[in-house]
């Protein structure tokens, strides 16, 4: 009975030790597994010992190239003086830029749109004020258009304006700053002597600044300097400069666009003078020295109505750093649907018409276009 009862008591012992052991290793096994997935460490046991605990370091992802743009071209549009505004005292006139476009904020350049809007960049001569101020200086000619005007540059997809003439400041401080706010608001870049603008464009920064009768290269050096240093691929310079009327360049603005050339910019445009003159190709870049007039509210009617759409297609090098070569479109224009007279509605030349031929020739340019 006794022995029985013994080996009664042993059986029980040992299923007693059986069980803890098998909970003990569950526990474990546990705590392991909930500690790998909570803070993804590895326990290691050292030579010595001591435990040391290693961080699992998770892959980097590899990073994803950014593709770069194959060499690009820009295509950029220039015309000359766009006065949207007749003369203060002419207000009433019949025959006057209000009473003809009457509010019509397409009428402009309804002709002229369709070759603005497929650009990637048109740059105007704004030549005048958009203020409602009414205290002018004591001209013949002050100009200031209505702010809503600002609607006739934006149908014609005109994206950019140089500021840097003898008419900005028609209407003193209050009109150049209601024309900068006015062209602001619109979206249209503008630029003079010491305000550059930036219009980026297919990943291309196109830089201008203006300058207006220069005494001193030094301030389109600055800009020049300036534009590149943002990063500008192309720069323009803008110089309204000469005489009114003249067909050739005086030797001031030949010497001055060919400096402006030599020192960095990749292309001067002129106006002023009201008269096409000629392009030259200086130094593997091209000069317009005057563009002539291309809507012109300023007089009711035209001693010459000859005017032109210039268009460059900037191609740049193959890492879109700067450009390597220029391509020219001349379109000849009338200022005026009506002539003689001016109706302020510019409108371009039937092609191989002797009006067309004689732009071209004014131009001293050739060019095989049909």
């Amino acid at each position: 009975m006794k022995r029985r009862y013994l080996i009664f008591t042993l059986i029980v012992i040992l299923a007693m030790i059986i069980i803890g052991c098998s909970s003990k290793d569950q526990t474990q096994t546990s705590g392991t597994s909930e500690t790998k997935a909570s803070v993804l460490e590895e326990s290691l046991i050292s030579e010595n010992g001591a435990t040391e605990t290693t961080e699992t370091t998770l892959p980097s992802p590899t990073p994803t190239p950014t593709p770069s743009l194959p060499p690009q071209e820009v295509l950029v549009s220039f015309i000359g003086d766009c006065t949207l505004a007749e003369a203060a005292a002419w207000n009433g006139s019949s025959k006057g830029f209000d009473a003809v476009v009457n509010g019509d904020m397409e009428y402009c350049f309804k002709n002229a749109r369709e070759v603005l809007s497929q650009d990637d960049m048109t740059l105007a001569n704004f030549e005048g004020t958009l203020t409602t101020a009414t205290s002018h200086k004591e001209k013949e000619y002050a100009f200031a258009g209505d702010p809503s005007y600002v609607q006739m540059l934006t149908y014609g997809s005109i994206e950019a304006v140089n500021l840097s003439n003898n008419h900005t400041d028609d209407y003193f401080d209050a009109g150049i700053n209601d024309t900068r706010a006015t062209l602001d608001e619109a979206g249209i870049v503008w630029s003079d002597e010491t305000n550059y603008s930036v219009y980026e464009v297919k990943g291309i920064k196109i830089g201008m600044a203006g300058t207006s009768f220069p005494t001193n290269r030094q301030a389109m050096y600055n800009a020049i300097d300036e534009l590149r240093s943002e990063g500008c691929q192309i720069v323009i310079i803008s110089c309204h400069w000469g005489i009114e009327k003249d067909y050739k360049p005086r030797e001031d603005q030949v010497s001055l666009a060919h400096d402006l050339i030599d020192y960095g910019a990749d292309l001067v445009v002129g106006t002023h003078p009201h008269r096409l003159q000629p392009i030259e190709f200086y130094n593997g870049h091209y000069i317009f020295y005057c563009l002539s007039n291309f809507c012109f509210g300023g007089n009711t009617s035209l001693g010459d109505p000859d005017s032109v759409i210039i268009q460059c297609n900037f191609k740049m090098d193959e890492t879109n750093s700067y450009v390597v070569d220029y391509e020219l479109t001349v379109i000849p224009y009338c200022q005026t649907t009506v002539w003689p007279g001016n109706d302020y509605c510019p409108r371009p030349y039937e092609w191989s018409s002797d009006d067309y031929y004689r732009v071209l020739d004014r131009l001293e340019w050739s060019q095989e276009d049909e």
